[in-house]
């Protein structure tokens, strides 16, 4: 029986396949052979090739993997790498962080395996195979011993072809990898087979008809590239292969920016002063924010309103004293001028910050412009390359479509941006949507009513500000203490001592001796 073939290049469209279920990855040739020995069994046992039930289990094997992998210990053991490769230099160090003996060789074979992964014959590829899983299972060959084994060498090819392609297409220049995703995909086209009939961009598509999605062509008219996939297939080792890629093309990682690519998403509590921080930092959090609102009441300034340049870049330089990693909030940059923005941003990071907020929210409750703030972006990242942008969207502040975030957003981190704030999200589906469509880590605020932080790190979070919940606290605590004395109640709260309060801007030694 003869099937047609479908060519899909709208980006609408596109992702409406890729979220289709009667449109499955293509089924692998059969194979008669032994299991364990040919590429025809590999690709007939991993994830990337199943579907339904199959796909499900085989799937969480790959995550299960992927858990134990931090992004950021990739990123740093692949830069160091020898110079090999680019496909070996991958495996070899994704072999090594998953325990996996003679990673050398491993790297070695997936790499032959690779040629043949996505069709063809190749005796080569076979022995491979047939060697890596002897290596990876010697003398287990119980089905789900077999299908374990499988899908950790799946994830190893497929980390070689689609991380090398990355790569290859943003060596030589600065450009985010977020744009580089989009204008030149690793993964140019991918092909589907209709189960059962169904109906895609007003076609009629018939059982056993194949579908091509054009990637490439739909990226370039939308500002979300659908690199890793979309809903309910979102490529899981997304974070892992930027990682290994900013390795690979050597480029740098902050101390404050590894934070972002750890396992557990960073906890952010924003302080207000010098003080505050010290006391926080001396509590053992990696790093601390400022709090907007915290700095400009403490001011007798209103908040979001363009008035605390000069507090800000005041407090930066009294934190720029300390010996802890901080990151200010510079609302909408104190200006609509980029270069403006850049000198400011320029000024801060040379007084200590590690990290800026930049924020698209205007006084007025309107949006900047979005080509506008992402100038911003760009001009911060050009001034102060060291320096982290995180880019706040106030979409969900505004009670804007999700739309408007995801596609802000896109536009944001393809400007440069290292990190993207939506504040206000906490709708753990709203939240999942963006992880799994953004490149750069994505920094939720904390509500007590909203996900925990397990909730939010199993989301794919990165980062979570704690925003002025803190200073507020402070605030109650103060009145709640004056007002209980003055009312004969007990207190409850027991405050640091004198000593411990004067010690927090101190030296080291000298805050020794008044304790």
């Amino acid at each position: 029986m003869t099937h047609t073939m479908h060519e899909i290049d709208r980006y609408a469209d596109v992702r409406a396949a890729l979220a289709d279920p009667a449109l499955v990855p293509e089924l692998p040739a059969a194979d008669d052979g032994p299991a364990g020995a040919s590429v025809a069994w590999l690709r007939a046992t991993v994830a990337r090739f199943s579907s339904g039930e199959p796909h499900r289990r085989r799937r969480a094997l790959v995550q299960a993997e992927l858990a134990r992998l931090e992004p950021a210990a990739l990123w740093q053991a692949v830069a160091a790498g020898s110079e090999r490769e680019v496909r070996v230099r991958v495996v070899r160090t994704l072999a090594e962080a998953l325990g996996m003996p003679e990673a050398e060789a491993v790297a070695e074979a997936v790499t032959v395996v690779a040629r043949a992964y996505f069709g063809g014959a190749d005796a080569a590829a076979d022995e491979a195979v047939a060697w890596l899983v002897a290596q990876l299972a010697p003398g287990r060959a119980d089905e789900a011993a077999l299908e374990s084994v499988a899908n950790r060498i799946g994830l190893l090819v497929q980390a070689c072809e689609a991380t090398a392609a990355l790569v290859e297409a943003a060596a030589g220049g600065d450009v985010p990898l977020a744009r580089v995703l989009r204008e030149v995909p690793p993964v140019k086209t991918m092909r589907r087979v209709a189960a059962r009939a169904t109906r895609v961009a007003g076609r009629e598509i018939a059982e056993g008809d194949i579908v091509l999605l054009d990637l490439a062509s739909a990226n370039r008219a939308h500002p979300v590239p659908l690199t890793f996939g979309a809903p309910p297939r979102v490529c899981p080792g997304r974070a892992h292969a930027l990682a290994l890629a900013g390795g690979l093309l050597q480029r740098p990682l902050t101390d404050f920016a590894r934070l972002h690519h750890q396992a557990a998403p960073l906890l952010l509590p924003d302080a207000w002063d010098y003080a505050s921080a010290a006391a926080l930092a001396a509590q053992g959090f990696p790093a601390i924010g400022t709090t907007r609102l915290g700095v400009a009441a403490a001011a007798g300034l209103p908040d979001g309103a363009a008035a605390t340049a000069d507090a800000t870049l005041a407090l930066v330089r009294r934190l720029g004293q300390g010996s802890f990693l901080f990151t200010v909030d510079a609302e909408g940059g104190f200006s609509d001028d980029p270069e403006e923005v850049a000198e400011l941003a320029r000024r801060l990071h040379d007084a200590g910050a590690a990290g800026i907020n930049l924020e698209d929210g205007r006084p007025d409750g309107t949006l900047a412009p979005v080509e506008l703030h992402a100038a911003k972006i760009a001009a911060v990242k050009a001034a102060a390359p060291d320096l982290f942008v995180n880019a706040r969207t106030d979409t969900y502040w505004l009670g804007r479509q999700e739309e408007e975030t995801t596609d802000r957003l896109a536009i944001y981190e393809q400007a440069g941006a290292d990190g993207l704030f939506v504040p206000g999200l906490s709708d753990p589906d709203g939240i999942a949507t963006l992880t799994a469509t953004l490149v750069v880590p994505l920094n939720i605020l904390y509500t007590p009513t909203g996900p925990t932080l397990a909730e939010l790190a199993e989301l794919g979070v990165r980062r979570v500000n704690l925003g002025s919940l803190l200073y507020r606290r402070a605030l109650a605590a103060a009145v709640t203490t004056a007002t209980a004395i003055r009312d004969g109640r007990p207190t409850g709260l027991r405050p640091p001592s004198y000593a411990e309060v004067q010690a927090l801007g101190m030296p080291d030694e000298m805050a020794q001796r008044l304790m």
